[in-house]
């Protein structure tokens, strides 16, 4: 198992880049510097200039792999979405109990991440970060539409229909579960953000780590079961 884990790679679809990152070193340390200083200046405040001073890599080059920090935004996203559903299979293909797997599905969503050495060059708890604050901006944008059509929420939305599918395991008669997935996916960011920013939005106290996977445990069992 550990040397076939050892051997993943998680795709993020061909439209968001020029030039796939993961094909080259410059391309990783795009990557790798590009997290640490979005999380770190904001999304606003981050350009590829800053990018090149930080990496040592001409802007020129920057831009021969992405064509602006929105994609670079949504690459990194979507590479988020794409990992977590790479653990989530894995941590649920010996569960036979679809309710022990929708489990497993909502702590992987909401639960703490520890960085994943499979991965050098990505910093998974630092990316999360990037997730909670900024990820509502990758498809709040005029371009949605577009965007979509070419492809570039796709590991989102497999994701989403994933959980779903286990959701209709459990209930096949339940009418919503995309939307509960999706409900539950954008909830497991805002509420981490409301509890650190805008504390009177949530009762969630960021001290206690498993409230979050608490409360969208009971949130979902309670909806899906009546």
């Amino acid at each position: 198992m550990k040397n076939l884990l050892a051997n993943i790679k998680i795709t993020v679809e061909e439209k968001v880049y020029l030039k796939d990152p993961e094909s080259s070193d410059k391309g990783k340390m795009i990557i790798e510097h590009g997290i640490k200083l979005m999380e770190e200046l904001g999304l606003e405040a981050f350009t590829f200039k800053k990018l090149a001073e930080r990496t040592g890599i001409t802007e020129a080059t920057i831009y021969r792999y992405f064509e602006s920090k929105h994609h670079l935004l949504v690459y990194l996203i979507s590479w988020y979405w794409s990992w977590l559903e790479y653990r989530l299979v894995f941590a649920t293909s010996n569960i036979a109990s679809p309710e022990e797997r929708l489990r497993v599905a909502i702590r992987i969503l909401s639960g703490r991440i520890e960085n994943d050495m499979d991965f050098a060059h990505i910093d998974e708890v630092t990316l999360q970060k990037i997730v909670i604050s900024e990820s509502a901006k990758a498809y709040l944008t005029k371009e949605v539409d577009e965007n979509n059509k070419e492809g570039f929420f796709l590991s989102y939305k497999r994701l989403n229909k994933r959980i779903a599918s286990i959701i209709l395991e459990i209930n096949p008669e339940y009418q919503y579960p995309a939307s509960l997935v999706s409900t539950i996916s954008e909830s497991a960011h805002q509420q981490v953000f409301f509890a650190k920013h805008l504390p009177s939005l949530t009762n969630l106290d960021p001290k206690q780590e498993n409230q979050l996977v608490d409360f969208l445990t009971e949130l979902v069992f309670k909806t899906i079961k009546g």
